[in-house]
């Protein structure tokens, strides 16, 4: 590609691809976006892969809400299992104040 050896323009900012887009070029299938750019050696139009903000965006939210989640769960585990340990510890007392 000449934009890899070329100085380029970006002539369309970086955009979901088409369904068209996306069955003919090459380009759209790491991402799902490109971006249409213009060499200025060869004087050529061509399509670049991009990542889009929006995107990038979204998916770290949802690795954000994914990891509160977890978190939550693994919260309430460690409530529920420090409330059997304390129990446990109680009925030992328990137990060794009746012995005596």
């Amino acid at each position: 590609p000449c934009w890899r050896v070329e100085d380029f323009v970006v002539a369309q900012e970086c955009s979901r691809c088409s369904g068209f887009q996306a069955k003919t070029l090459a380009e759209c299938h790491p991402t799902g976006f490109v971006e249409k750019i213009f060499c200025a050696a060869s004087k050529r139009d061509e399509f670049k892969s991009c990542r889009s903000a929006v995107m990038e965006a979204h998916v770290f939210w949802r690795f954000v809400g994914t990891m509160m989640c977890v978190a939550a769960v693994f919260a309430v585990l460690v409530v529920c299992r420090q409330r059997v340990l304390d129990r446990k510890a109680l009925e030992k007392v328990r137990k060794q104040i009746e012995s005596i």
